[in-house]
């Protein structure tokens, strides 16, 4: 588990096909890695992945096909920014809200606005994604934890402080981007809850 707050950025070292997917190697200057052992997870912009072959300021991990294909890693060439945090402990304190590190799917920078010091950004998703996002609620993207402002249909709307503009992979991202799109878990299980209620109550 994750909270969405980013603890570094890190850059793509180097992308190999093996056997079809892909090893990846990240390389970072400012996230401390003395405490991850071999098989520990961490969040790769929002997505989670296990490390291996860690050294003092890099780590690589293998990312499946339906990884690729669910996420942005597949289109990432040597260099990209990605957020970094690394796995949640019990005794951390929990800053902004509880994340898996599964990406439900891809959404789209659609607007960037000026809002005195902050930005107020607009996000497009599919509709199968869409029906997860309250307005008020929590929502991650690209790895970190975000509160919603406004929805309407397919669109959403976060506030990014300046804080969250330079420790975060924002200051690069512009207009028609994809990001990765992690929603609130609570909503899949209520969704869920339902289904199965209206499922019980149905005559035979």
């Amino acid at each position: 588990m994750f909270t969405g707050i980013v603890q570094a950025i890190g850059h793509l070292a180097s992308s190999e096909i093996r056997g079809g997917d892909r090893r990846m190697v990240f390389e970072t200057a400012t996230l401390a890695l003395d405490d991850v052992r071999s098989g520990d997870s961490i969040a790769v912009a929002g997505v989670c992945l296990t490390a291996l072959d860690i050294t003092t300021d890099r780590f690589s991990a293998d990312v499946s096909l339906e990884t690729l294909r669910l996420t942005t890693l597949g289109a990432l060439e040597p260099g990209a920014a990605v957020n970094l945090e690394k796995a949640l402990r019990l005794s951390d304190r929990l800053g902004g809200h509880l994340v898996s590190g599964h990406v439900d799917g891809l959404g789209r920078v659609v607007d960037i606005q000026a809002d005195a010091r902050s930005q107020r950004w607009t996000f497009e998703v599919p509709a199968t994604l869409a029906r997860y996002i309250a307005g008020k609620g929590s929502i991650c993207i690209d790895g970190v934890s975000l509160t919603v402002n406004e929805v309407e249909g397919l669109r959403f709307g976060v506030n990014l402080i300046p804080h969250t503009q330079e420790v975060t992979t924002f200051r690069e991202r512009h207009i028609d981007d994809a990001v990765n799109i992690e929603v609130d878990r609570m909503a899949r299980y209520a969704e869920r809850l339902i289904e199965f209620r209206d499922t019980e109550t149905q005559p035979l």
